[in-house]
C-alpha cells in the first residue's frame, strides 16, 4: 500500500552488460526530483567483475542504494549459437527469485518500478507488489518504434524480412531497410528473433515507457509513438523521453594519453574504437590502418586483436589479449605514424577523450551510448555498425541527423578498403560536407544540454513521469 505522504521510491532493475545507462538515468532522477532510488543490478558469471566495478563506482556517489544479485549462470541453458537477447532473457529468468526477494527486503517498499527494456522478464513483479511499472529504452526512439512494431509485422510479413526488397513502414516515421533490421530479425527461425518478438508484445503492457532521446532529437518518432492513428495505437502507454543519459566522465585524468591531446589544436584528433565487444577482421585492421596513415590526420585508435583472419568481423568476439599489436597491424606503421597518432591497447577513457577540446571526431561502431557521448560532446561521426542494432543507428546518424558520414559497404558484410576510409577520414576534417557536419552535430548539442536544464524537455518528462508513477499507485491502491 502507497501512503499519500511517501515521498517515491523507484527500483530501477538492470540487464546484464547494460548497467551504465540504468546508473545514468538514477543519478537524473536522483538530482533533478525528490525521489529515492534503489538499483538492482542483474549479471552475466562472467561480466559480474566489471559490473562489481562499476556498482563500487556508483555507491561512492552515495546517491543511491545499490544491491548486485547473485550472478546468473545460464551456461546449460542457452544454444552456443543463441547468444544476444536470448542470453539477456535467460539470465533475467534465473534471477527472477532473487529480485523479488531483493525487492521485498528493502526497508521502504517501492512505489514503483522501471526495468531495462532487455529485462523486461521481471516487468510482471510489480503486478505482484501493486504498484506502477514502467521501461527503460537505452537507445533511440527509432528503435523503440521498430521493436513494439515487430508484433504487427510477424503476422503481416511473410518469410525472412532480410529477403524483402522494399522498406518495412513504421507508422508515422522513418520506414526501415532490411539490411538496417537489428541482428535479432534477421533470422525469425532463431530463439533471438522470439525473445525480441516477446519484447514488442510486452513492452505495452508498461504504465510508461522512457526512452533515452529528447524531444528535439527524434519530434517525429515521438509525435508517431504518442498517435492513436499511428505507433501510439500499438503502444499506448505513456512516453517519457529522458534522453541524453550517459556518462559525463571525470576532468581530473592525467596521463601521456591526455598530455600528448593537450598538445594538439582544437577539433584536431580523430578517436577510434569499436565498443567493448566489437572487433575487425585483420584484412580490415591493416585497411583501417593504411587509411589512417593515407589521411594524414591525427589519431587515437583504440586497438584490439583482429577477431578472424579475414572477413567482416559483424559479431562481437575477442582476440588473444596478450597479441604484441605490431603482429597484426601495417609493418612500420606505429613508427610512421608516431608524430600524428596514438595506438592504444585494449581499452581508453572514451568520454574523457571525446570531451576533449582536441577531439575533433569519432570513428565509432554506433552504439547508442557512444552515439549519445558523441552528440552531448558535439562531435561529427565516421558510422562503422558491426552487429546489434548499430546499423539502424549509423542510418538514422547519417541520414535523418546529418551528423555521420558511412562507408559505401556496410562492414558487416565486405572489407572496406584505404582509400574510402583515407576519403571519409579527411571529409570530417578537411572538406566543406565536414564542416556543415559540425555545426550540425552542434545544434543537437546545444539542445541536449536545454533539454536537461531547468525547464527544459527532458527535466520536464522526467517530472511528469515521476508525477504520473504516484497518481498510477493511487490508482492502483484503490
Amino acid at each position: 500500500m502507497v501512503q499519500s505522504n511517501q515521498k517515491p521510491h523507484l527500483v530501477l532493475l538492470s540487464a546484464p552488460a547494460h548497467l551504465q545507462p540504468v546508473i545514468e538515468l538514477g543519478k537524473r532522477i536522483v538530482t533533478c526530483q525528490d525521489v529515492k532510488v534503489t538499483i538492482i543490478v542483474a549479471s552475466f558469471v562472467q561480466s559480474a567483475p566489471a559490473e562489481s566495478r562499476m556498482v563500487q563506482a556508483a555507491l561512492a556517489t552515495k546517491l543511491f542504494d545499490v544491491i548486485h544479485l547473485p550472478p546468473a549462470d545460464i551456461c546449460n541453458l542457452v544454444e552456443p549459437g543463441d547468444k544476444g537477447i536470448t542470453s539477456l532473457s535467460a539470465a533475467m529468468h534465473v534471477v527472477k527469485p532473487d529480485f523479488q526477494a531483493a525487492i521485498l527486503g528493502l526497508e521502504t517498499l517501492p512505489t514503483a518500478l522501471v526495468v531495462h527494456v532487455f529485462a523486461i522478464e521481471c516487468l510482471g513483479i510489480a503486478d505482484e507488489l501493486k504498484i506502477p511499472k514502467y521501461v527503460f529504452v537505452s537507445t533511440n526512439a527509432w528503435f523503440l518504434a521498430t521493436i513494439v512494431y515487430t508484433p504487427v509485422l510477424d503476422k503481416e510479413v511473410e518469410g525472412e524480412y532480410a529477403d524483402k526488397k522494399e522498406p518495412f513502414a513504421l507508422p508515422g516515421c522513418s520506414s526501415i531497410r532490411a539490411e538496417d533490421l537489428p541482428d535479432p530479425m534477421l533470422l525469425r527461425t532463431k530463439a533471438n528473433y522470439r525473445e525480441f518478438l516477446k519484447i514488442g508484445i510486452e513492452i505495452p503492457k508498461a504504465d510508461g515507457i522512457l526512452v533515452n532521446a529528447w524531444e528535439e532529437l527524434q519530434p517525429k518518432t515521438l509525435a508517431s509513438l504518442r498517435d492513436g492513428n499511428l505507433l501510439g495505437g500499438v503502444v499506448k502507454a505513456p512516453i517519457f523521453p529522458v534522453g541524453p543519459i550517459n556518462s559525463e566522465g571525470s576532468s581530473a585524468l592525467k596521463s601521456e594519453l591526455f598530455d600528448w591531446l593537450d598538445k594538439q589544436t582544437t577539433d584536431s584528433v580523430l578517436y577510434i574504437s569499436f565498443g567493448s565487444m566489437g572487433g575487425l577482421s585483420l584484412e580490415q585492421m591493416l585497411e583501417l590502418a593504411l587509411g589512417l596513415e593515407l589521411s594524414q590526420q591525427r589519431f587515437i585508435w583504440v586497438v584490439r586483436p583482429p577477431i578472424e583472419k579475414s572477413g567482416s568481423g559483424s559479431v562481437p568476439k575477442f582476440g588473444n589479449i596478450g597479441d604484441d599489436m605490431s603482429s597484426y597491424l601495417p609493418e612500420g606503421f606505429i613508427s610512421r605514424t608516431r608524430d600524428r597518432g596514438v595506438i592504444v591497447p585494449q581499452w581508453a577513457p572514451q568520454v574523457e577523450i571525446l570531451s576533449h577540446p582536441s577531439c575533433g571526431g569519432f570513428f565509432t561502431h554506433c552504439g547508442w551510448n557512444s552515439a549519445i557521448e558523441c552528440i552531448t560532446n558535439g562531435l561529427p561521426m565516421i558510422a562503422w555498425p558491426l552487429y546489434a542494432e548499430q546499423r539502424m543507428n549509423a542510418t538514422l546518424l547519417t541520414e535523418e541527423m546529418g551528423i555521420a558520414l558511412r562507408s559505401e559497404t556496410l562492414p558487416s558484410k565486405g572489407v572496406v578498403g584505404r582509400e574510402e576510409i583515407e576519403k571519409m577520414v579527411r571529409k570530417i576534417f578537411v572538406d566543406e560536407g565536414g564542416r556543415q557536419m559540425r555545426a550540425r552535430v552542434k545544434e543537437l548539442k546545444l539542445s541536449a544540454e536545454t533539454a536537461w536544464s531547468n525547464g527544459g524537455s527532458s527535466y520536464d518528462a522526467l517530472a511528469k513521469m515521476v508525477k504520473h508513477s504516484q497518481k498510477k499507485a493511487i490508482e492502483i491502491d484503490v
